[in-house]
């Protein structure tokens, strides 16, 4: 079962697999007849006949009493009896039809005689994954045969109930269209992967991942991230907008290939593909695309409202690839594609796993290092030890750069340790960390992974999935058309269900309301931001009209269990008497104590590389429905993993449909779009149902949806000024980082002080001349320069201001070609202007800052090694990176605004320690954010302005200046004989670095804040000095 932030199969490659342990995963393809599979499936016979004893105890603990069942079969079968069968019309769609049969009796004790599960026997239950990390798994209450249609058997019975060949099975599932393609373009969200996107078969492999979304820098592994993208790489199932319209139709297409069905299209199927998962040798089902229809149940748009309201794809059914044994997990195959991914991260969570249990006491203390919040997660040592291994052992030098940018060469120097030499010149580095490395991150994971390897390790008993499980399909229910006007097809009973009884229970999809939008596109725009225009929304998703939602609250549910999405609106209950019009079902949370109760708040709590198996002893208590405690945005990320259960209002008799109220709001919203004249209808119909009152808790409404930092007035209202404090989620005071995220308050007026100082020696006059590409001042991609910025000011006297007309800068315009975004770094060239720029910023007031974060971490003593200026006037994609990391969390990124655009949107972008959420915060005068080790960050997309829109030229002086960002960064850190080698590196890097002789010894000849003394000085700074 794909839930949010868990993968779920494990997968396991030809060679993992011992020759015995093939021939027992074999053994069961041999019963490839009926009689076959269920004399092998003798003992699990005898299971089935206990479980049902079990499996009514339970449900009548539950509320589930089926002693009517039992009534019905009382004293044998009759001698004749009408029953119902199903057959696909001429349009495709089922209608019930009479015949009169002599039903057999099928028990356990005659099962050899019909191999169809018996009444009340549970066919198909939702229980704990027998595979390592699959949480939830869909397992068989029966023996399947070979070859045999699986709905058929999942479907289970009733009493009276007559199979024969030509018959449809009780149920089989829909597939709902998922037409926009955007759903994880940057900026269409703030996450990069959704999790209920994760249980959508994509129309291919990677069909939701999109150019603009670049892997950060340094390369995150799929192992570390805390995110799942599901089903995006799978293509074991494919589903259709052509598909067959009628039997005809699919004839057609047997016989001719031309005839089947072409385009594919990505589709949220609640059912079996949405809830079974998948294994590489394993897997017992594979889709029969023949069965599948695409139809309205006869209904014509425009004139009846029902064509297009509901999805027309229906008719989902399964075949047995191999026998089926009752208890045995359901699989399918994903295809090999998502298969090698899916096996790639699992080895990575391997490694992971055994790297912190490794981990002595002296590598512990790492966890609770002074200051960071909640400890520091395990998961970044290991990419500690990946960037320490991947540095370079060569280096360019200066004239290297030089040469190499002067072509316009954009090859980063961490290519050199794969052989790839683009500069002219290179040294050795003399301060590598590699050392420190103990192992080879990068060497492929070879040990054998934990798997099933025969037909017992996917098999539970059947009285263990009565007792832990949760049954879906039992014969109770199936499908027909329904009774209710434009509705299409129906949920009817088969049994008399007795009022209080648990008609279905379903795991559920949270989505966003914003998630079913479809925005206004073009795909052949220049840049990347607007290839969507968010503020024109043109439709809705159909998944809409299959979601539960409230009209305060951003939450939508999608049930996922067969049958549950083809239950249609009633209207209110009238009466409770029998066979009353209106709803005869409502929906409610898990019962506490139940099954369903327990077996979700396990599945909730679950992480994604964790294998936390699940506790049947009964020794864990389990926080019944834990979702209701938590805000939208935390549900959200759990998708698959909450469930409701459709509940009997009254006693429903046999042969009537279960029909839900979906709310006054849809009711409105329907008869407006009946009442209009076909033509006049502006569209299909689109609205969520209705959840009845009360059933969403208090905290899920009047909230948002979106991820915001928590309000940091007493930073801006200067009553930390000095400290660093971690950024918080706003809507649960969760870390945005264990490590990396702070704020950090500086004292009133700094950012004016020092924007002073940056006009008077000229840099702001630089910038517009750079980022407007004046003559002289035209950087290629890439390109650097080094300029005398103070003379393009005028300055009459001072000494000072003599100085600063002497300093020299080095601008660096940096991959502009790659990102579409005209970054320009300025910073010192040489000594003067490094130590003038210090000096301004500690006489500014940037002291407080350095010594603020060295007291919060614990550090001996601060340095700051680099210090850059960084103006831009537009940018399309950016890239998402890190420019520090590895050095022993004892290094940070301080950045603070000198000038922003008024009104604009938010400027930087800091990725979440899930490696999936990105927030967008605004620069804030007199506040720095401190980013530490792997504090990935990104300049948003902006479009102030762009010399490329023909507007170049002095236009921007006689307007009084272009609109330009500029902010500067300071590179602050304690460095001793732990870092040292890697900050060298990261310094030296593929900028200029006329500066790297300070990495030279220890102590650093330079210190800008003290723990013993005390002292924090950028002007007057401790140490031997140069």
């Amino acid at each position: 079962m794909r839930f949010a932030s868990t993968l779920l199969v494990t997968c396991l490659t030809t060679s993992s697999w011992s020759v015995a342990a093939n021939s027992q995963a074999d053994s069961v393809e041999e019963a490839t007849s009926k009689e076959e599979c269920l004399a092998s499936n003798a003992a699990c016979n005898e299971d089935s006949s206990s479980a049902k004893t079990s499996s009514k105890s339970d449900s009548a603990s539950r509320g589930q009493s089926n002693s009517n069942n039992s009534d019905n079969i009382k004293g044998g079968a009759p001698s004749k009896q009408t029953v119902h069968s199903k057959s696909r019309d001429t349009h495709g769609y089922s209608t019930r039809k009479e015949r009169v049969a002599t039903p057999k009796n099928p028990t356990a004790s005659n099962a050899d005689e019909n191999d169809l599960p018996a009444p009340d026997q549970c066919a198909l239950y939702l229980a704990p994954s027998t595979l390592p990390r699959g949480l939830l798994g869909l397992f068989s209450g029966h023996a399947i045969p070979k070859s045999e249609n699986a709905n058929v058997y999942l479907g289970g019975t009733y009493p009276g109930f007559q199979y024969d060949d030509d018959d449809d099975p009780l149920w089989s599932d829909l597939y709902i269209p998922v037409a926009d393609v955007y759903k994880t373009l940057p900026y269409r969200g703030q996450q990069r992967f959704p999790s209920w996107l994760s249980y959508v078969w994509p129309s291919e492999p990677g069909a939701f991942h999109h150019e603009g979304e670049m892997n950060p820098f340094p390369t995150f592994p799929d192992e570390l991230k805390d995110y799942d993208d599901g089903l995006n790489h799978a293509d074991g199932l494919e589903f259709y907008m052509d598909d067959y319209a009628d039997d005809r139709e699919a004839e057609e297409g047997r016989l001719h290939q031309d005839k089947r069905p072409r385009r594919r299209i990505s589709a949220l199927v609640p059912g079996l593909a949405s809830l079974a998962n998948s294994h590489p040798r394993m897997y017992n089902l594979d889709r029969q695309y023949l069965a599948s229809r695409a139809d309205y149940a006869g209904q014509v748009a425009p004139w009846q409202p029902g064509a297009g309201a509901f999805t027309p794809h229906h008719g989902v059914e399964f075949v047995a690839t191999k026998g089926i044994r009752a208890g045995m997990e359901l699989l399918l195959d994903y295809g090999e594609e998502w298969h090698a991914s899916f096996l790639k991260k699992v080895r990575g969570w391997q490694r992971r796993k055994e790297r912190e249990e490794k981990l002595d006491d002296a590598d512990a203390r790492k966890r609770h290092l002074k200051g960071f919040v909640n400890g520091i997660d395990r998961k970044w040592d290991v990419m500690d030890i990946r960037e320490k291994f991947n540095c370079p052992e060569e280096l360019p030098t200066e004239k290297g750069k030089r040469d190499r940018i002067a072509v316009g060469m954009a090859v980063d120097s961490s290519d050199l340790k794969s052989g790839n030499k683009p500069y002219s010149e290179y040294r050795e580095n003399t301060h590598h960390p590699y050392a420190e490395v103990d192992e080879n991150p990068n060497e492929a994971e070879t040990r054998p992974i934990p798997g099933p390897s025969s037909e017992e390790d996917i098999t539970r008993s059947l009285p263990w999935l009565a007792q832990h499980g949760v049954c879906l399909s039992s014969g109770r229910l199936s499908l027909d058309e329904s009774t209710v006007p434009y509705a299409g097809r129906g949920v009817f009973t088969n049994t008399h269900i007795k009022k209080g009884e648990v008609v279905l229970t379903s795991p559920l999809l949270a989505l966003r309301k914003d998630d079913v939008k479809i925005y206004k596109s073009d795909p052949d725009q220049q840049f990347v931001r607007n290839v969507l225009d968010k503020s024109t929304v043109i439709g809705y998703e159909m998944l809409i009209n299959y979601a539960f939602g409230h009209e305060d609250s951003p939450l939508l549910l999608i049930p996922l269990a067969p049958l549950a999405n083809f239950i249609n609106h009633g209207g209110k209950m009238k009466s409770e008497k029998p066979k009353s019009k209106g709803a005869n079902v409502r929906v409610r949370w898990p019962e506490d104590g139940g099954n369903a109760a327990k077996l979700f708040a396990w599945a909730y709590q679950h992480k994604l590389f964790e294998d936390d198996p699940f506790d049947d002893s009964g020794n864990i208590e389990y926080l019944s429905n834990p979702w209701l405690q938590d805000h939208p945005i935390d549900v959200m990320e759990r998708s698959g993993k909450l469930a409701l259960e459709y509940v009997a209002m009254r006693d429903i008799h046999n042969g009537e449909e279960i029909l839900l109220d979906y709310g006054p709001l849809w009711e409105k919203a329907w008869m407006d779009l009946a009442r209009i004249l076909p033509y006049s209808r502006s569209g299909y119909f689109r609205h969520y149902i209705a959840v009845p009152e009360g059933f969403y808790p208090d905290n899920w409404l009047g909230v948002s949806d979106r991820y915001e930092i928590a309000e940091i007035d007493d930073l801006i209202n200067y009553r930390l000024v000095g400290k660093a404090v971690p950024l918080t989620w706003a809507h649960n005071g969760k870390p945005v980082s264990s490590k990396y995220a702070y704020a950090v308050g500086l004292p009133k007026g700094f950012s004016d002080r020092f924007l002073e100082y940056t006009k008077q020696n000229g840099i702001i006059e630089l910038y517009k001349n750079l980022l407007t590409e004046q003559e002289g001042y035209h950087l290629p991609s890439d390109g650097f320069a080094v300029y005398k910025p103070g003379t393009l000011v005028q300055s009459n006297s001072t000494a000072s201001r003599t100085q600063g007309s002497a300093m020299e800068f080095f601008a660096h315009r940096y991959h502009s070609d790659q990102w579409n975004f005209n970054m320009h770094f300025v910073s010192a060239w040489e000594e003067t202007a490094r130590k003038s720029v210090l000096k301004a910023l500690g006489d500014a007031g940037f002291d407080a800052a350095v010594k603020g974060i060295g007291e919060r971490f614990g550090y001996d003593n601060m340095t700051c090694f680099h210090a850059s200026y960084m103006g831009v006037t537009h940018c399309d994609k950016s890239k998402m990176h890190s420019d520090i990391y590895a050095t022993e969390d004892k290094s940070w990124n301080i950045v603070f605004p000198l000038i922003t655009v008024n009104g604009t949107s938010p400027e930087l972008d800091i990725m979440a320690e899930d490696m999936n959420t990105v927030i967008g915060v605004h620069y804030l005068k007199d506040v720095a954010w401190a980013m530490g080790d792997f504090g990935y960050h990104q300049t948003r997309p902006i479009d102030y302005y762009n010399p490329d829109d023909g507007n170049v030229g002095d236009a921007w002086r006689k307007a009084g200046g272009i609109p330009i960002r500029v902010v500067f960064g300071a590179y602050c850190a304690q460095i001793d004989e732990t870092n040292i080698a890697m900050l060298r590196h990261l310094y030296d890097g593929d900028d200029p670095a006329p500066f790297a002789d300070q990495f030279v010894e220890i102590p650093m000849r330079e210190i800008h804040w003290d723990k013993l003394t005390g002292q924090a000085s950028l002007s007057k700074p401790l140490g031997k000095g140069y």
